[in-house]
């Protein structure tokens, strides 16, 4: 039986670092999400950087490159951090140098662990089939908001969780994973009125964001499981489709 364990941020990861385990990243509001989408609509590799002054240089190096602060698009990237900017006229077939406010950090501190995964509602099934795949504990890691705890990424945790704990292959002895899928399974009835609490849910809304958080709650409408390795995210069982154009 494998163990299932919900960090619900980046701030007490070390906690849970295990080189023999898998992590599976979640950022709902958006990275996760834009990333899953940019492979459905055919992106050949995605490479996350921490700081915008990596993501700067690969800009000015020709590379094409999704970026944001605050929310913001920054100045110098080809497009921002919502899911409809990566359309197939975009990234297909494309490498694409990415960096969020918390999506992509959450990222790259899972590089100790055997496996990196990224989750979503879009890919939840399809992750939780790739974790039974792959025989191993598994850590889900929520990215939150600047090291906070946020409601959006424990709820998809509670579901990718819960769907684990239904395989019966795997079983939790860890408060958050049973705060999570308990608190999924009181919101499920209705997730887009429950995410009205959430602050991100507020913070898209004012800046003229809102119009991606229903897509955002959708629940398996993929099947591509992003995969992490040497720095560089590819759909775990497909070849690099690159086209060699950026």
């Amino acid at each position: 039986m494998k163990s299932i364990e919900v960090c619900i941020s980046p701030a007490i990861l070390d906690r849970y670092i295990n080189a023999e385990s898998v992590a599976v990243v979640i950022d709902v509001f958006r990275a996760t999400t834009s990333i899953t989408t940019a492979f459905e609509n055919g992106a050949a590799a995605i490479i996350p950087v921490e700081t915008t002054e990596e993501a700067r240089r690969y800009s000015e190096e020709g590379v094409l490159v999704a970026g944001e602060r605050e929310g913001i698009k920054l100045p110098f990237a080809d497009f921002g951090n919502s899911p409809d900017n990566f359309t197939p006229e975009r990234v297909s077939g494309r490498r694409v140098v990415y960096t969020t406010t918390n999506g992509t950090r959450a990222i790259m501190m899972t590089e100790p662990f055997h496996t990196t995964l990224i989750g979503s509602f879009l890919n939840a099934s399809a992750v939780a089939e790739r974790v039974v795949e792959l025989k191993r504990d598994v850590v889900i890691l929520c990215a939150g908001w600047k090291d906070k705890f946020n409601i959006e990424d424990t709820l998809c945790a509670g579901l990718i969780s819960g769907r684990l704990l239904d395989s019966g292959l795997f079983a939790t002895s860890c408060d958050s994973a049973n705060a999570s899928v308990d608190l999924y399974r009181l919101a499920k009835g209705d997730i887009n009125g429950y995410i009205k609490k959430a602050a991100q849910n507020e913070r898209l809304i004012a800046k003229g964001l809102g119009d991606c958080i229903g897509y955002c709650l959708r629940t398996d409408i993929s099947a591509k499981v992003p995969e992490l390795s040497s720095g560089v995210l590819r759909v775990a069982g497909e070849g690099d489709n690159y086209s060699g154009t950026g």
